[in-house]
């Protein structure tokens, strides 16, 4: 299996999907498998990818960060899925997101706005683009279709401000990341040491320079870096620690505030006849069978994570194929012949 990986993703970086990729698969006791390819930037030919690169998350923050935090509220009985926001959150009481279901955010069946353009309709402060977005009209009533927008991540990460008492990054900190040990698990900008070790994304048309160690995400950039759709910058390590925590609770330093059976709960179709099915915030992989039961995230700057409890095997695959480009199929095509070997 690893010879056969490592010759597709040195395909790769070879056909310029990406500069370089990091990789690794495991099952609940460790990782079993680990590789690294390419470079970190081509105009630094001679600094290769390495297996403590640091990425920009992009949208596996809604897993690291939201659904984590969220599957701690629910765990500790704060949270009820399936309650109506308007009944316990005053802010969007009386507007139409109140009929909305924390339960329909996390299976993209709320009926949200589909386009950010958050500085568009609330401009640039914190608190306007809060208001706003709490109180804008929906796209469809709730529970009619399977649509994916990063809406239902920046209002859950609003929630578990609103029901912790604490910001994002702090609640992610205190909550998930420090008690699993994911010590290089960040919301950005990140401080120079770390921004150094850092795959470089999309060149940024006002410096003339790749992105590195700053979100990519333009509502990340807006929000100061930390918000519920990106933001984070993680490593190998700390997510080969979270996938091996969701199908074993007992391998962690310390408990996180979600637990196994938000693990199960959320890798478990939520959706009934709608399609495309989802989990909480997962969903199925492509190209496989319900038998398979593999569950996958994807973020847009080039990362993947993967997830089967009934094999007992995870698998992640980062890279910066932003730094190329934002065309999506050529490493669509990776990632499903990445799962396909991984899962083989």
């Amino acid at each position: 299996m690893t010879d056969r990986i490592e010759a597709l993703l040195d395909e790769g970086v070879r056909d310029k999907v990406y500069p370089g990729a990091v990789w690794a698969v495991g099952d609940s006791a460790g990782v079993r498998a680990t590789g690294a390819t390419g470079v970190l930037d081509p105009d630094e030919p001679d600094v290769r990818m390495r297996p403590d690169t640091v990425f920009d998350a992009a949208s596996l923050t809604k897993i690291l960060a939201v659904w984590a935090s969220i599957g701690a509220l629910w765990e500790d009985n704060v949270l009820d899925l399936d309650a109506p926001l308007g009944t316990f959150w005053d802010e969007v009481t009386g507007h139409p997101l109140s009929a909305v279901t924390a339960r329909q955010l996390l299976t993209h069946t709320a009926g949200l706005p589909l386009r950010a353009q958050l500085k568009n309709l609330y401009g640039t402060g914190p608190d306007g683009i809060r208001r706003g977005v709490l109180h804008e009209a929906l796209n469809r009533p709730p529970g009619e279709a399977v649509e994916y927008t990063d809406r239902a991540a920046l209002i859950l990460g609003y929630l578990a401000e609103h029901l912790s008492g604490q910001p994002l990054d702090q609640l992610s900190e205190t909550r998930t990341w420090h008690p699993l040990g994911m010590n290089t698990t960040h919301f950005g900008p990140l401080p120079a040491h770390l921004a150094a070790r850092c795959a470089p994304t999309e060149l940024a048309q006002d410096t003339g320079t790749h992105l590195k160690g700053t979100a990519h995400d333009f509502s990340a950039r807006l929000l100061g870096g930390v918000c519920g759709i990106a933001g984070t910058f993680t490593v190998l390590d700390d997510l080969a620690v979270f996938l091996r925590y969701m199908l074993d609770h007992t391998t962690a330093p310390a408990g996180a505030g979600f637990g196994a059976e938000w693990s199960a709960h959320s890798l478990t179709a939520q959706t009934g006849g709608l399609q495309p099915e989802r989990g909480l915030f997962w969903h199925p992989a492509p190209g496989t069978t319900e038998e398979q039961d593999v569950w996958v995230h994807y973020g847009f700057t080039g990362t993947g994570m993967w997830i089967s409890p009934t094999q007992d095997w995870w698998a992640v695959l980062l890279t910066n194929k932003l730094y190329y480009t934002r065309d999506r199929q050529p490493l669509t095509d990776v990632r499903n012949a990445f799962r396909e070997l991984a899962f083989d």
